[in-house]
């Protein structure tokens, strides 16, 4: 009688049982790992912006100035109409979208600072908190 109960396997109540652990490990735990996607996100809009940044101030040494407005981040793959010293491309990649997939608004001159370069987060408008926060390069975003 004891080899039977060997070969039966798992009851309905024990798979149960089982599954029912699990659901509430899920319940408990996916809802702080879903928190952490809009947080990243915001991180990668900062790294995406910082190597911008760079490319600017690249640009700039060559050239003497800043992209305007109207050339905008392109103006760091593509040589301009008036680009005599343009020793680019400033960016290995064509210009990314930002995580949201929205394109990155640049503009100069900016009031904020020399040139600004935007993404509005998640809600894809100017301003919002946490994962709709604008991220932008004049400000100190930590």
């Amino acid at each position: 009688m004891n080899n039977k109960r060997k070969d039966r396997g798992f009851t309905l109540i024990e798979l149960l049982i089982v599954m029912i652990i699990l659901g509430m490990l899920a319940a408990l735990v996916a809802p702080k790992m879903f928190g952490k996607v809009g947080k990243s996100k915001q991180g990668a809009a900062k790294a995406q912006i910082s190597l911008f940044e760079t490319a600017i101030d690249t640009y700039r040494l060559d050239m003497g100035k800043f992209p305007t407005t109207d050339q905008g981040l392109a103006a760091l793959r593509e040589k301009p109409d008036d680009g005599d010293n343009w020793d680019g491309p400033y960016l290995p990649k064509e210009v990314p979208v930002d995580p949201w997939g929205e394109p990155y608004e640049y503009k100069f001159p900016s009031e904020h600072s020399d040139y600004e370069i935007t993404s509005f987060g998640a809600d894809k408008q100017p301003g919002g908190e946490d994962e709709d926060a604008d991220v932008v390069n004049w400000k100190n975003t930590k």
